[in-house]
């Protein structure tokens, strides 16, 4: 398996909870409300996998080794803009938790900001997915020879092996806190 392989498993994930969160808007949309129990676990689910795990495996791992690569300006600006990218995403879901809590204290226009924050999220990891699969992933393997790419794919298993450590390890924290 290449390195790439477990980032475009991850994907699959990725998008079938994109499709629970579009059930979701269709729910809000026809009841005019939101369980905002689902919105944490769409949160915990975008925060802890889609981007520490998954996003940290791209940032820590594949983006660092690929700053000390020779690249193009082409492949240089994708990078970059995949990066812009994963703040938009760490922005947006931000803004769903802060709406999520004033939707649960009882302010029930802030619905409308989750709506929105639903569907932007809805909207961009989509189009985030396929510029990763389809162009960036596969312009990255010329960086690399087999054998760092294997390494790479080592390193990745390991970042996913601690993972669950230091996701309980903030639970704890934060239930002690």
């Amino acid at each position: 398996m290449q390195a790439r392989g477990p980032l475009m498993i991850e994907h699959r994930l990725i998008e079938n909870m994109i499709a629970l969160i579009k059930r979701e808007l269709k729910q809000i949309e026809t009841t005019n409300q939101v369980d905002p129990l689902i919105i944490d676990k769409v949160v915990d689910f975008i925060r802890v996998y889609a981007d520490r795990t998954h996003h940290g495996k791209e940032e820590d791992i594949l983006f660092k080794k690929l700053e000390n690569k020779n690249m193009s300006d082409q492949d240089k600006q994708l990078m970059e803009d995949l990066i812009a990218e994963h703040l938009l995403g760490r922005k947006t879901t931000k803004e769903l938790v802060e709406a999520n809590a004033r939707y649960r204290s009882g302010d029930k226009p802030a619905l409308t900001i989750v709506a929105a924050k639903l569907h932007l999220l809805a909207d961009f990891y989509p189009k985030h997915i396929v510029k990763e699969d389809k162009v960036f992933f596969p312009a990255y393997g010329k960086y690399f020879t087999e054998q760092e790419d294997q390494l790479m794919l080592k390193e990745f298993w390991e970042f996913d092996r601690k993972m669950i450590h230091e996701k309980y390890r903030s639970v704890i924290q934060e239930l002690e806190g």
